[in-house]
């Protein structure tokens, strides 16, 4: 099934400090009137974000999904600014990609890397992976996760994957910070069977980018 996208990459004059969390806010507050932006809106939401935020080495950046994106090139006239709580940033450049996407299970697998940490593990699952002695046996287990976020990316896009999906990766374990909680989390590359949209997002925090096809 073919997906709209719109990637928008916002060239500011300083680089950026401020993570992909307080972007989000600053769009959704500016934008209040378009509930997709900042998924606060009162009626039921829709299970995957279709507008998704990332902070890539300081270059704030945006992806529009479907009716996400018709929204990001509706506003793209009036981001002119970027106002934080403590700072300003001025765009003195957009760069807009935009294409059709079929995301799809593909008969060789597909690589891809993450452009940001993955948050893998819920509440439930951590207890399981660190009962988990043998890293072999982890990544079994972390594998099976990736393969059950793409089947919920998915899934909140209306898409039925009715192929078996399989997924080999090279992870490493961090630490990050996820709305002030410090949490385990991975970065390196994956290869599964399925054709995805650039900067896509899976896991937890899903609002944020985190793959890209390598």
């Amino acid at each position: 099934m073919k997906v709209r996208t719109l990637y928008m990459v916002l060239e500011t004059d300083r680089p950026m400090q401020e993570d992909a969390t307080k972007l989000r806010g600053c769009i959704g507050n500016r934008f209040a009137e378009y509930p997709l932006l900042h998924q606060h809106a009162k009626t039921p939401l829709l299970t995957y974000p279709r507008v998704q935020y990332k902070v890539i080495e300081g270059t704030p950046a945006i992806l529009g999904i479907e009716e996400g994106a018709t929204i990001l090139k509706e506003i793209s006239g009036e981001i002119t600014e970027l106002a934080l709580r403590t700072r300003t940033y001025r765009v003195v450049q957009k760069v807009m990609y935009e294409q059709m996407v079929d995301i799809e299970v593909t008969r060789q697998p597909v690589q891809y890397r993450f452009l940001s940490p993955w948050l893998a593990l819920n509440s439930r699952n951590y207890e399981k992976f660190r009962s988990i002695d043998d890293w072999n046996e982890k990544k079994r287990l972390l594998n099976a996760i990736l393969i059950g976020n793409i089947l919920s990316l998915a899934k909140g896009l209306g898409i039925v994957i009715e192929r078996r999906l399989y997924a080999h990766s090279r992870l490493n374990a961090m630490r990050t910070q996820y709305k002030g909680i410090e949490m385990t989390a991975f970065s390196g590359e994956l290869r599964i069977n399925a054709r995805l949209p650039d900067y896509i997002g899976i896991g937890k925090g899903v609002s944020q980018p985190k793959l890209r096809m390598s």
